[in-house]
């Protein structure tokens, strides 16, 4: 029997293949010839302070329905009005209610960096993101065998995307550093159980080089847990949940940015 992660990935898929069919990969590449240069989020992560991803989430496979998000633009102008570093837009349908359509929407609406959140496994999907103008993709080591994962990474940085490679435990840690990552996301959720171990980034984030930026992924719900996390060394933190089901998104995002390492605290 299959985990929770395989069931996504083989639904992903089966959508993939019917966009695949509608649209073939020379139509994307032609767009990518018309498209504006990718935005970079690194010197915002880089900066001073906490950072904040926030996301466009509507549901997930764990909590089920979340939110109501019949217009993701005008959340993502919220959210960039708080100082949200970057938005991350979930694209997945069937676990999470996305599509592309809500990335090109938040991309026409704002000018922060987009992230396309998707269980990303083919080029195609990385083509795709980047035609509907998203800066930044998502890649899971925990759904992509080395030689895959080295493939995407690859491609992705030719096509001026930047990659948030995501990792939950030490051996996925190791491959990422290996592989070059810059931006390096920590979950705290393990997307084949759907469980959440808080104790995670502070497990993994010792074994990262400081030169490389750790964002901290799940479990996060205000503001005394980024500075938990700021604390043991994340320089952002990825929050949806949390965000999408407060009734003042601006001020959720606000607090949760510049939040600075305290004293005495290190990674």
């Amino acid at each position: 029997m299959g985990t929770v992660l395989d069931e996504i990935v083989a639904g992903v898929r089966e959508d993939l293949a019917l966009r695949q069919a509608s649209v073939p990969e020379a139509d994307l590449r032609a767009a990518l010839a018309d498209a504006p240069a990718p935005r970079d989020p690194m010197p915002h992560f880089r900066g001073a302070g906490s950072s904040v991803i926030a996301e466009v989430k509507r549901k997930s496979p764990s909590k089920g329905e979340l939110a109501d998000i019949p217009d993701p633009a005008a959340l993502a102008t919220e959210y960039a009005a708080g100082g949200a570093a970057a938005i991350s837009v979930l694209t997945e349908q069937r676990r999470f209610g996305g599509s592309l359509d809500d990335l090109r929407a938040v991309r026409a609406a704002v000018e922060v960096p987009v992230l396309r959140k998707d269980f990303i496994v083919t080029e195609y999907q990385l083509l795709e993101a980047r035609a509907a103008g998203a800066d930044l993709a998502l890649l899971m080591a925990s759904c992509l065998p080395d030689d895959r994962l080295d493939r995407l990474h690859d491609l992705a940085r030719e096509l001026g995307l930047t990659v948030l490679l995501e990792v939950h435990d030490e051996a996925e840690t190791e491959r990422a550093i290996e592989i070059g990552a810059e931006l390096i996301g920590v979950n705290a959720r393990n997307l084949k159980t759907l469980e959440v171990d808080a104790g995670t980034f502070g497990r993994l984030a010792p074994l990262v080089p400081a030169a490389r930026v750790l964002v901290a992924e799940s479990g996060i719900t205000g503001q005394a847990d980024v500075q938990r996390f700021v604390d043991e060394g994340a320089r952002a933190v990825l929050v949806g949940e949390a965000l999408v089901r407060d009734g003042a998104p601006r001020d959720a995002v606000a607090a949760m940015t510049g939040l600075q390492r305290r004293s005495g605290e290190q990674r």
